[in-house]
Formats: C-alpha cells, structure tokens, sequence
C-alpha cells in the first residue's frame, strides 16, 4: 500500500508525486510536499514570535490582559512559569501570582 497521503480536497487515495508536489488525479489538487511533511508533524502552538511552545516552559505576557468578572488586570512582562497546553480557544493553562488559574491565548506571550 502506498505512504503517500490522501488529497486534501477529496481524500482520494490515488495521489502520486509529481517533482516536489502531490497530485490527485481525481479532482486535479496539486499540494506541495513539505506541506503535506508539516501538517503529519503537528502544527503546535506558538507564542506570539512563532515560537513553539511545550508543557512546562515560561512565558512573558506581552500585552495587558484584563481579567474577565473581575476588576485585576495581568500587566505586561508578567512571567508565567510551568504552562500547560491545552485544545481550545484559550491555549495556555497556568498559575498568576497574585490572579490565581488562568486561561491564555498564546498570541498575547512570548517564551522566556
């Protein structure tokens, strides 16, 4: 059986190579394959400089960040350590000092 990936468009699995692109002969999609080799790795989560990010890095907040039912207010440079990624909106799990558990996005850190 073939290893190659199925289109994209129409999940044929009659794809084939073509120089550096995939081709599907069923509806026409032509993909490149470094495309195809970066969406199998996972896309991951990345800091607002497209830094990846993993559980258990630090974090630097780069914009401030109202804290939503509450009057607090998370100031920018504040630093987040051991961060946990999760699926969802907010990608960031994580302990403030003096905030408590918060939900981030990763666009508004940067690793540290």
């Amino acid at each position: 059986m073939s290893d190659l990936p199925n289109c994209p468009n129409c999940d044929s699995s009659f794809t084939y190579e073509d120089g550096l692109m995939f081709v599907c002969p069923e509806c026409a999609h032509e993909w490149p394959q470094q495309a195809a080799e970066e969406e199998s790795a996972g896309s991951g989560i990345t800091d607002a400089n497209g830094n990846p990010l993993a559980d258990g890095d630090s974090v630097t907040v780069i914009k401030d960040l109202k804290v939503k039912g509450s009057s607090l207010v998370v100031k920018v440079g504040t630093k987040v350590k051991n961060i946990r990624l999760v699926d969802g909106d907010h990608d960031i799990d994580c302990k403030i000092d003096g905030v408590g558990a918060m939900k981030l996005k990763s666009e508004f850190v940067k690793k540290s």
